[in-house]
């Protein structure tokens, strides 16, 4: 069986170590056509899909749905459209595999080390020393006998790279021998549903009534996301145990967040401030926002800019913990904690001490719908100087929250609430909000703590400076 292909679990993002196959959505021994999704892969936040670069056959799944392996690991194993699977050669392919070649790392597959057990080994290639090409690319070349002197390098001035030798060991595209595949429903309901038709053929190919699915995309339409999370909750429980106890598996991000916070609460030092803000100035500025506009921020959008402001008067709290090294930051990069059906997620708002309460609100709406959906980036929720948690709008009163590291802070918010208050020596009724801030002691002293929390409390009781 020739040209067979490794396909390996790839790198979306710099950290990401590993990641777990949501689903198969092609079948063992079925072809594919380029541009056709193969799988769904789940990393720590979010679900990503590989679509195909070229036309091939799934000739083995070497790991099901469900599973989880780190970058590099083989996955599945690709074959030329159309040719049957010798399973000799597969056995022959898998055993043989060694991650940290062309392929690892890569969300495309790569050329085998060898296509055929049956084929002698390919010779290796002399390369002209003084030939434009990477050290990377002419390794490459040698060892698999890749002819590059005809070849037109990607590079600057024409020098030729890894993966323009890469692309060059490629077998030229072919059209799979298969009929052109329909791409209608197959049930006449779904016409009358918005939704979009990668979440109809997930519903078809799941038994899902999208009649009963709410859709978060753009005017309620239901996207891949929520059919993926009806699935996701109909599969994930395991038959009942004695005494009626259900054993729910936990998803590649619970896994993450369970790892991220016991490692933060068992290795980092926590104390914590805790204070009461009067929030009356505030709600009356959002007022007349309100009457303005016809629409305002949240109070929470407020607070992201507050802190933002109170950050940059104390930059001792904007920083980020490294083993023995502080590193501070130039700009609050504060991260929002979103609940989603998955788990939290905590999308940044980078910058938003240079921007305004209206562009930080319309940002934030962006971004945690896009959170809800598993649509963010890797850069749109790793890093960050700062935290905060609001669980006010579930008529918390006041908690405090895990550090999320390398994060040296993180702000738990609660609810507001009219309470009795002494005021210039009398009894006054006032609305408070109870904050608690939680600090990492290996670089943050109480007193610098302390003064930043008191700032924040200052800017929140005398808002004007939010708005300016």
């Amino acid at each position: 069986m020739t040209g067979l292909r490794a396909f390996t679990m790839p790198k979306w993002g710099i950290e990401m170590e590993q990641g777990t196959i949501a689903e198969w959505l092609v079948a063992e021994g079925a072809d594919f056509a380029k541009g056709e999704l193969v799988t769904l892969i789940e990393t720590d936040k979010i679900t990503n899909e590989y679509e195909a670069e070229f036309p091939a056959r799934l000739a083995r799944i070497v790991v099901p749905a469900g599973e989880t392996r780190p970058v590099g690991a083989l996955l599945a194993v690709f074959a030329d459209p159309g040719a049957q699977a010798d399973p000799a050669a597969l056995d022959a392919f898998v055993a043989g595999y060694r991650p940290g070649g062309a392929a690892a790392g890569s969300a495309a597959p790569a050329p085998a080390a060898a296509t055929s057990t049956a084929q002698p080994a390919t010779a290796p290639a002399a390369i002209p020393e003084n030939l434009p090409i990477s050290p990377a690319a002419r390794q490459f070349a040698e060892s698999e006998g890749i002819d590059v002197a005809a070849l037109a390098g990607s590079g600057r001035n024409g020098r030729i790279t890894y993966q323009d030798v890469v692309q060059a060991g490629r077998p030229a595209a072919r059209m799979p021998p298969a009929a052109p595949v329909s791409i209608a429903p197959t049930t006449a309901g779904l016409d009358s549903i918005y939704a979009s038709p990668l979440a109809k053929r997930l519903a078809v190919q799941h038994g899902v009534d999208l009649a009963g699915v709410t859709g978060t995309g753009k005017r309620g339409r239901i996207c891949k996301a929520d059919v993926i999370a009806r699935i996701s909750a109909t599969s994930a429980l395991a038959p009942a145990a004695a005494g009626g106890v259900e054993v729910v598996r936990m998803s590649a991000m619970r896994k993450a967040i369970a790892r991220q916070l016991g490692l933060s609460k068992s290795t980092i030092p926590h104390f914590y401030l805790r204070g009461t803000a009067r929030v009356d100035a505030l709600l009356a500025l959002r007022e007349r926002a309100r009457q303005a506009t016809g629409s305002a921020p949240s109070v929470n959008d407020y607070l992201i800019r507050a802190v933002a402001l109170a950050l940059r008067d104390h930059p001792d709290v904007n920083i980020q913990v490294h083993e023995d090294e502080i590193h501070r930051f130039g700009q609050a990069d504060i991260a929002v904690a979103v609940a989603t059906d998955k788990g939290l997620i905590t999308p940044i708002v980078r910058a938003a001490d240079s921007k305004s309460v209206a562009a930080i609100s319309a940002e934030m709406k962006d971004l945690a719908a896009r959170a809800r959906a598993s649509k963010l980036g890797a850069d749109e929720f790793q890093g960050g100087s700062f935290s905060i948690s609001n669980l006010g709008m579930f008529g918390i009163e006041q908690f405090d929250a895990i550090i999320n590291p390398p994060q040296g802070a993180i702000l738990a918010v609660g609810t507001a609430k009219r309470q009795p208050v002494e005021i210039d020596h009398a009894l006054a009724f006032a609305t408070c909000l109870h904050l608690s801030l939680s600090c990492d002691h290996r670089a943050i002293d109480g007193a610098t703590g302390a003064r930043f929390l008191a700032g924040l409390i200052e800017l929140i009781e005398a808002p004007e400076r939010l708005t300016a």
